[in-house]
């Protein structure tokens, strides 16, 4: 019997002789150049790419990776690391999932410090490319190894984490808030922009309005300090920025109801100036700030009791014909009819196909976090108006957003009103909020609704509720 050692070269060139090939028919079907490919084989003058190797796997009938984990006598020696091979050759891992591969290979990479430089480049490869799960692992292992926290690498790769953690999961954005929050003033200055206005974004998500001002004041200074430098490419242009910040400056004045200074907000950014002349980009963000003030604008007039305004704002909103303008319209035109006891049937008719597809508003934190809100407006609103029955629906959809989006003190607001009316609910309706909570009381009184002291404040009246819901 053979014993030999495996490598790379002994495995290519033993399918090569199962299926008859040689050199030139190989090249051939793989469409590697012959020279390239006999000099690859016979490690003459050059290594074989991980291309390459793809090529020689299809024509071999192989699956995606094949012969990967022998690949890194391609980029490893004793005497060097071929960096531009190692980041082909990680990012393809990631691509196709060979994680063993990935580890075997980065635990070698670590004991030189320097090679965080090629991981970090791997990282940002995937990243650029879209696949931003498939970079993640190599950011936590540039995060992990780094030393330096006033490292530019350091603070990019808490960035793009912070990025990639984004989502629905209001616990998860939290927490990723405050782990890139103390990076957001050491990255470089094309990215800082972008950074403070996601910061902002989510953290109005999550209702942390103290923060919102924060981030919002700090991107209006910015983006007018780095205005103008040609040596500065932020993802948009810097009106746009300054435009956020002052948008969600108002938007949280908003949230307080402070109206009037909302306003004066709304009118800022709706009439902007800026102190050199803009190009056809800043002139398209200044065109979309004075659509979203006019929006602002009649939601801010429903707010301070203007019902006048309902049928023209609902005109425009039809105007604009997009979801997420909708979804936000129509929660200050339900708001304000709960506020002050007038009648927006013939709106919610109106708008009955875009509601009913306000549930694929699942990815982007705001946009759900107003679809829990409308549903929650419209329960009380179908409530109001005796409509008991779609009222329990409303708010049985509006636990259930709750839930998913881990928004503990929204749950418990829901819990209180279908406590409010369970004696009308019906069988099926009781057997759905047993199935949205999902586990039993206790467990779901414990680690998901009250996971801290503070929510734990009701968990003795939530507990005789759910036990009363039960026994009916």
């Amino acid at each position: 019997m053979r014993i030999v050692n495996r490598s790379l070269r002994f495995e290519i060139e033993d399918q090569m002789k199962q299926h008859g090939y040689n050199i030139n028919q190989l090249a051939e079907l793989s469409g590697i150049n012959p020279g390239n490919l006999n000099m690859a084989l016979n490690g003459i003058t050059r290594s074989m790419t991980i291309s390459q190797l793809d090529s020689l796997a299809k024509v071999f009938g192989k699956v995606p990776g094949w012969l990967y984990e022998l690949y890194t006598e391609e980029c490893i020696s004793d005497e060097k690391l071929s960096r531009p091979r190692l980041i082909r050759y990680l990012v393809r891992c990631a691509e196709i999932g060979r994680s063993d591969c990935i580890n075997a290979v980065v635990a070698k990479m670590l004991d030189n410090p320097k090679n965080i430089k090629v991981i970090f480049a791997a990282a940002e490869k995937l990243y650029q490319k879209g696949k931003r799960k498939e970079s993640e692992h190599f950011y936590e292992i540039v995060v992990d190894s780094v030393k330096d926290s006033f490292s530019e690498m350091l603070a990019v790769s808490h960035y793009r984490l912070f990025t990639v953690m984004q989502g629905t999961d209001a616990e998860k954005n939290w927490k990723a808030v405050i782990r890139f929050d103390p990076y957001r003033n050491r990255l470089p200055d094309s990215y800082r922009l972008d950074a403070l206005f996601q910061l902002a974004k989510v953290c109005y998500s999550l209702k942390k309005w103290n923060e919102v001002e924060e981030y919002a004041g700090e991107l209006v200074e910015l983006s007018t300090v780095l205005s103008g430098l040609e040596e500065i490419a932020p993802k948009r242009h810097p009106v746009y920025y300054y435009g956020m910040g002052l948008l969600y400056k108002g938007a949280v004045l908003e949230r307080r109801g402070l109206y009037d200074r909302a306003k004066e907000y709304v009118l800022n950014y709706m009439n902007l100036e800026w102190p050199e002349p803009l190009d056809e980009f800043g002139q398209k963000e200044l065109e979309q700030f004075k659509i979203w003030g006019k929006a602002n604008l009649y939601t801010l007039e429903l707010l301070t009791g203007n019902q006048g305004i309902v049928n023209e704002y609902a005109d425009y909103l039809a105007s604009l014909n997009r979801l997420n303008d909708v979804v936000s319209g129509l929660n200050a035109i339900v708001l304000s009819a709960n506020t002050y006891g007038f009648n927006v049937d013939h709106v919610l008719t109106r708008f009955s196909g875009p509601i009913a597809r306000f549930d694929l508003l699942n990815s982007d934190p705001i946009l759900s976090e107003r679809h829990l809100r409308f549903r929650y407006h419209k329960a009380i609103y179908e409530f109001r108006n005796d409509r008991v029955q779609q009222g329990i629906n409303e708010t049985l959809h509006c636990l259930s957003l709750a839930n998913v989006m881990k928004k503990y003190e929204d749950s418990i607001q829901c819990v209180a009103l279908f406590e409010t009316y369970r004696e009308w609910a019906s069988a099926e309706q009781l057997k759905m909020y047993r199935s949205v909570m999902g586990v039993r009381e206790e467990v779901y009184l414990d680690e998901v609704l009250f996971p801290s002291p503070d929510y734990r404040i009701g968990a003795t009246w939530y507990s005789r509720a759910i036990c009363a819901a039960e026994s009916k």
